[in-house]
């Protein structure tokens, strides 16, 4: 099979390029070229050329570990887009799906119209009054991933800080997302396929004294400094069984309400009364050999290269129903009944009987 691998191109090979991103793609290289397939990097440049070579490629799947574009979050539903405009199979989450989980203030409300847990929050635009949450509250960016813009004085205690927190926050962005600040445990959920994997834990007892627990921006960039080691990740989490199964109920019926696909992952915070409470549904997480979503499906028993398998065989499970079949399908739901002829010209008629 010949499948085109996307990766961010500036951030990857410009200036003070991210590593890590190419680290990434050469090891999904490494899952599927043993297997006969064939891995072409396409960096996705601002130029908009990138499309035209998946266009010409003759490519049978797109693997899709675009994040964004020269580090923008909100271009990444653009890429998918484009992918699904020329029609190829890809892994992972829908433009709709990732736009919807970007927006924290959107997909909140969401999940909290679905009936899930969702802490009390607010988005607050520039000039706007200041939102009532209860304290203490923590402040973010509402469109943006890898704990950009968090940090020890996004946790704010008083209306003074948390006025001083979002007028700094609008110098660069101009939603905001204040949200009540759960204090407790905080566990991810990793989302495989339609299954959920073990429940995996951030173990803040190294959190130097007097810092708030949270995963913080230097926390998952800066390695070795005091706020990485004061956030070491552990799976299986030991919750007891009870909490663990209603941790993963949640988790998947979040990924199902944003129509999530593929793989995923939910991160919670636990609170003091043993209550889980949904903080973010990240519909494209790292998908390095290092990090939470291969940690925890090695605890399910997956090595990497089975991983990576099952993301693929998800994509192309999920191309399999082509327009016209759901064309097909919406006129039946919509009182029009298939006829032999409907589905012999689609080449459907042996399979339906």
């Amino acid at each position: 099979m010949k499948i085109a691998v996307l990766f961010d191109g500036p951030a990857a090979l410009g200036k003070g390029a991210d590593l890590a991103i190419l680290d990434t793609v050469e090891a999904v290289e490494r899952a599927l070229v043993p297997d006969g397939n064939e891995a072409v990097r396409i960096p996705v440049n601002p130029d908009g050329r990138w499309v035209e070579r998946v266009r010409r490629g003759k490519f049978e799947l797109i693997f899709n570990l675009c994040e964004g574009i020269d580090g923008v979050a909100e271009l990444e539903p653009s890429v998918i887009s484009a992918i699904e405009v020329i029609g190829l199979p890809y892994t992972g989450s829908s433009s709709w799906t990732t736009s919807l989980c970007l927006r924290k203030h959107v997909i909140n409300s969401v999940l909290d119209r679905a009936g899930l847990p969702i802490p009390r929050f607010a988005v607050v635009h520039p000039g706007e009054p200041m939102p009532h949450v209860g304290y203490p509250a923590i402040v973010k960016p509402a469109a943006e991933d890898a704990s950009i813009g968090v940090e020890q004085r996004s946790v704010v205690r008083t209306a003074r800080q948390l006025a001083e927190r979002v007028v700094a926050m609008h110098e660069r962005w101009d939603e905001v997302i204040v949200q009540k600040y759960v204090d407790g445990r905080e566990v991810n959920v990793g989302i495989l396929g339609n299954e959920a994997l073990p429940v995996a834990e951030i173990d803040f007892g190294g959190m130097p004294r007097g810092m708030w627990r949270i995963v913080s921006y230097r926390s998952k960039w800066e390695t070795g400094c005091d706020e990485d080691i004061g956030s070491v990740p552990h799976c299986p989490a030991k919750l007891g069984k009870e909490l663990t199964e209603e941790c993963k109920r949640i988790a998947l019926r979040a990924w199902r309400v944003s129509g999530g696909e593929g793989y995923g992952r939910v991160d919670m915070r636990i609170d003091r009364h043993g209550k889980p409470w949904i903080l973010e549904v990240n519909s494209n997480p790292d998908i390095a050999p290092d990090a939470g979503l291969a940690r925890m499906a090695r605890v399910a028993g997956y090595d990497y290269a089975e991983m990576i398998h099952r993301v693929c065989a998800s994509a192309l499970k999920r191309s399999r129903r082509s327009a016209d079949e759901q064309w097909l399908a919406a006129r039946t739901l919509s009182g029009v009944p298939a006829t032999a002829a409907d589905y012999a010209a689609l080449d459907l008629f042996v399979a339906q009987g």
